[in-house]
């Protein structure tokens, strides 16, 4: 199995981060986009970053454009909408794919560690959220209609 952690992602700026910075943190990592209906999870997701970041939560947010085409936007323009529109303050990382012959390595060993209803492996929507444990391995996966504060007690639960 996959460890999280061990994994590199692209970040808004065109650069690459190596999820290790985040080793020992719970996270949460989401598909999102900024013309979606369930874009509103943004204040839910910056609401569990701002209670939890100080326990060791770290929420990261990486937009798609695979669903509806709902996430235009260059980099520049995604965290001026996450930023006015919703004061995100969490990381909102580089546009990625989920699915596909594209898919990012995290995405693709996110969806082996825990695949959707009916043993699915493919992420149907924007707003499907992961959470990791501590130790880098993926716990649960969350479909785009569970609300981020329905997460909370889970989160509690992992960062002990």
């Amino acid at each position: 199995m996959s460890i999280v952690t061990d994994h590199h992602v692209r970040t808004a700026d065109g650069g690459s981060r190596p999820l290790a910075d985040h080793a020992g943190k719970v996270l949460l990592i989401v598909n999102t986009a900024s013309r979606c209906g369930f874009t509103p999870q943004y204040r839910g997701l910056e609401a569990l970053h701002r209670r939890f970041a100080d326990r060791g939560l770290v929420v990261l947010g990486f937009p798609c454009n695979q669903f509806g085409a709902q996430e235009p936007g260059d980099a520049a323009e995604i965290a001026t909408f996450c930023s006015t529109s919703y004061d995100v303050t969490f990381p909102i990382l580089a546009k990625v794919e989920v699915n596909g012959s594209g898919a990012a390595p995290l995405f693709e060993a996110l969806k082996a560690a825990a695949p959707g209803l009916l043993g699915s492996k493919a992420i149907k929507w924007n707003f499907t959220k992961f959470l990791v444990s501590r130790d880098g391995e993926t716990v649960t996966r969350h479909a785009p209609t569970t609300k981020p504060e329905d997460l909370a007690a889970e989160i509690e639960r992992l960062l002990g």
